[in-house]
């Protein structure tokens, strides 16, 4: 399971790249991306929430289960301005994409080890 969501997130990042090349181009981002953007990224947390509450899951997990939360609160920010209709501040987007940077090296770093 923990090799899922690690490839539901690599779905997830592949999608979250197309809606970042949309905003530093000034440009709206299309909304069906953005769904399938946040539906894969709830999927890949509720799949890491799983792994943890089975027990056992390396600290690497729940390292990684975290800042993949912090990178959600992100998303949900940046959802927030598209609902809205502008464009989301630049720096905004690279701080939740660093973030989930940073959230899926740590669990992949993870699958690695097992």
């Amino acid at each position: 399971m923990l090799t899922t969501a690690l490839l539901v997130f690599a779905i997830a990042a592949l999608g979250g790249l197309v809606l970042a090349s949309h905003v530093l181009r000034g440009r709206l981002a299309p909304w069906a991306i953005s769904i399938a953007h946040a539906l894969l990224g709830a999927s890949g947390l509720v799949l890491l929430i799983l792994i943890a509450l089975q027990g056992g899951a390396p600290a690497r997990v729940t390292a990684a289960l975290g800042i993949l939360v912090l990178a959600a609160l992100g998303g949900f920010y940046l959802a927030s301005i598209h609902l809205r209709g502008k464009i989301a501040p630049k720096a905004v987007v690279f701080v939740h994409a660093g973030v989930a940077v940073v959230g899926f090296l740590t669990l992949l770093s993870a699958v690695l080890a097992a």
